[in-house]
């Protein structure tokens, strides 16, 4: 199958930084190389609403957890033997487990203090004080997406908005999960949820030498809200193939964080964060051999990551 390696970041939205609020986005990778198979990228987006007052917390949970369960289940002889459907059912309860342990011991060692509790009182009301007694764990609501890659398959996990695309060696842009009616007008299904891993949309790809995706994208609905038209954020995805061959994986790298930082300051204002799955055995030699140290590539042309921008 070839090398495949993951690059990307996160930019702290123009509005978080107006009003003085923490980048609610989280992104990691397993392993810290970047390079597999095995491999594996997780990125979340705490909700950041009055009652969610540690998302990023929350958020920087939920992709530990993703990678900790990804590594246990990959290492090992893992990445040969892809799970049938109950065992990705299970890996989907346990990470979810896992992140609501994670988060209960968060709390217990750190108890709300009575600025937040008074913040959340004049920001969302009594009702939101009472729904937080009840379950704690809304103050650290968070979306995850999650993708997996083994020797010879592809596990795309997601749970809430955000955007999971492939994009072919053709340079086709598809969206390999389900899409769910319920996130709809703002509203997304979370990891603070009771029983959150039944929200959960999976997602198994074979791969092989020809039907292996050129590049997985995801991003935090912090990107594609920049973006007037749904057409206009997918064809982002062709864009950066194309620049990808053009210019090399990392001098495209080495441009994300100005690119998303535009992105944020013209269009949604949200926390951005992007990370790139690269098969870079699908991939023809770079047209120009990458410098010393690479600079950052010029944005994708015909999308231009912040054109079509709110």
């Amino acid at each position: 199958m070839g090398a495949w390696r993951v690059v990307g970041t996160s930019v702290r939205g123009a509005s978080h930084r107006r009003r003085g609020l923490p980048n609610q986005d989280a992104l990691r990778w397993w392993p810290d190389s970047g390079e597999g198979p095995p491999l594996a990228v997780a990125i979340a987006d705490g909700h950041g609403s009055a009652r969610c007052f540690r998302s990023d917390v929350g958020a920087r949970l939920a992709v530990e957890t993703a990678l900790e369960v990804a590594a246990a289940t990959l290492e090992g002889g893992g990445a040969d033997r892809p799970p049938d459907l109950a065992g990705l059912e299970d890996l989907v309860e346990v990470l979810t487990r896992r992140w609501q342990a994670a988060t209960q011991a968060h709390y217990l060692a750190h108890p709300f203090g009575p600025e937040e509790v008074q913040r959340l009182v004049v920001e969302g009301g009594a009702a939101a004080q009472e729904s937080l007694a009840a379950n704690p764990l809304l103050a650290y609501g968070a979306t995850l997406s999650t993708v997996w890659l083994g020797q010879t398959f592809l596990l795309y996990f997601q749970l809430g908005d955000g955007e999971v695309l492939t994009v072919s060696q053709g340079g086709q842009v598809g969206r390999p999960l389900p899409g769910d009616a319920r996130l709809f007008g703002g509203q997304t299904t979370s990891l603070c949820a009771p029983g959150a891993w039944r929200d959960f949309r999976i997602a198994f790809q074979t791969i092989s030498a020809g039907t292996s995706p050129a590049v997985v994208l995801l991003s935090t609905d912090g990107y594609p809200n920049a973006f007037r038209e749904d057409a206009g954020f997918l064809q982002v995805g062709a864009d950066l193939l194309d620049l990808i061959r053009q210019e090399g994986l990392d001098p495209v790298a080495a441009g994300l964080e100005s690119w998303l930082a535009e992105a944020t300051e013209q269009g949604s204002g949200d926390d951005v964060t992007l990370g790139l799955l690269c098969h870079v055995g699908a991939l023809p030699a770079p047209l120009r051999p990458p410098a010393a140290a690479p600079a950052a590539a010029s944005p994708p042309a015909a999308a231009g990551i912040a054109v079509g921008a709110l």
